[in-house]
């Protein structure tokens, strides 16, 4: 059973970073694509950032310059670094991975940026 759990949101200032986490088990996490998304209230989720097997990243142009995303398989886990964080990142954080077709999520993790 693939399990993702989401951790490092929080209340931040506008310019604040953080680092989120995503926990993954329940699959051999080196040899997954692994993504990031995020739900504001009243809005679509919408894709953040991505990487893959070995390492390549993608981002959404939101996310270009201030976000990073990293990954650590001997951890099964991966990392979005934000930084200079702006009030319309405030959103609900969640990791997302897709194992023999079938796509999983974890619960997510508040991000709320806020003077």
């Amino acid at each position: 059973q693939v399990q993702l759990v989401e951790s490092g949101g929080g209340l931040v200032q506008p310019g604040g970073s953080l680092r989120l986490s995503c926990a993954a088990s329940g699959l051999t996490f080196s040899q997954y694509h692994m993504t990031w998304y995020r739900q504001a209230p009243g809005k679509e989720r919408e894709f953040v950032a991505g990487i893959g097997e070995s390492g390549g990243t993608n981002y959404a142009d939101s996310a270009k310059g201030r976000f990073t995303i990293s990954r650590d398989n001997a951890k099964n886990t991966v990392y979005l670094q934000m930084n200079s964080l702006k009030p319309e990142d405030t959103a609900k954080y969640y990791c997302r991975v897709i194992e023999r077709e079938q796509v999983y999520w974890g619960q997510g993790t508040q991000v709320t940026v806020s003077s």
